[in-house]
């Protein structure tokens, strides 16, 4: 049985939506029936579930700014909930996922799994923290860093834009980070192709391409029929709280070395929720 951390939120649904197509058996569990941060009840659960034989951990703090001023918080579910799980999983399969935001560099050039860590924010640095405990208790493990994720549970960015879009002439929005938008349904299939697959290590998993925010924005407003207009302003200006990755672009070279395919366009990916989200 493939235990799913975080079933409730917008990866870890569908995840789970995926193993059920698939006839795969699975346990899908969010805060309200394990406190991953209680140690004590992570390691009563597996002694009571001795029939879990793979974890996919989607369960994390991902409130990147609020993150700046509750460091406590992010890092007890991000860091030590991460810990308490992975030392329950030392000999099964157990897969984590981790964030562009590890890197928080520079540059144009797609980031290699090898490539040094650099977190700049208490959300990134959650993260990072999150890699090194499961490399150090999982002898099974992988760990697949992805970005700027959407999915159905309608608190993503292309949804912020559209609601935004029906209450304001313009919009602000920036344009000096690059990346790739990716759709949690298509990152929820390549993490049940992985789970069980045996090519443990270190991926990098995105909808295929790039772009920036302000690209992105102008795409679904396209998309969508919008007469809105999109301004450009820089990560320094538009003043977030905490620190953004300008270069998101992650190399998908791991996939390819391990034979697993690599997602479908962004734009691809846009418009297929984009076309469910009218179904909804």
């Amino acid at each position: 049985m493939i235990l799913v951390t975080g079933a409730g939120g917008q990866l870890g649904s569908d995840v789970c939506a995926t193993l059920k197509a698939q006839n795969r058996p699975y346990l899908g569990i969010d805060v309200d029936a394990l406190d991953l941060t209680d140690e004590a009840a992570v390691q009563a659960f597996f002694a009571d579930h001795i029939d879990i034989t793979a974890v996919i951990h989607c369960a994390a703090y991902t409130a990147v700014d609020k993150a700046q001023d509750d460091f406590e918080t992010c890092t007890k579910v991000n860091v030590l909930g991460t810990t308490y799980l992975a030392s329950c999983c030392s000999d099964i399969p157990f897969l984590y996922i981790s964030s562009d935001y590890i890197f928080g560099s520079d540059g144009n050039l797609p980031l290699e799994t090898t490539d040094p860590a650099a977190p700049q924010s208490v959300y990134a640095k959650s993260k990072y923290a999150g890699e090194l405990a499961v490399e150090a208790l999982c002898r099974k493990f992988y760990v697949v860093r992805t970005s700027w994720v959407f999915g159905e549970k309608d608190t993503n960015f292309i949804a912020t834009i559209l609601r935004l879009a029906d209450t304001h002439d313009t919009l602000r929005v920036v344009c000096d980070q690059i990346g790739a938008p990716t759709y949690s349904r298509h990152l929820a299939a390549l993490l049940c192709d992985m789970i069980e697959s045996g090519k443990y290590g270190v991926y990098h998993a995105t909808n295929e391409g790039a772009c920036s925010w302000f690209e992105l924005a102008q795409y679904i407003l396209k998309a969508e029929g919008k007469s809105v207009t999109v301004l450009p302003v820089t990560t320094e200006s538009y003043g977030a709280k905490a620190p953004r990755p300008h270069n998101s672009r992650l190399s998908k070279k791991s996939l390819d070395e391990n034979g697993f395919s690599r997602l479908p366009p962004w734009q691809d990916a846009v418009n297929e929720y984009l076309e469910r989200r009218k179904n909804l």
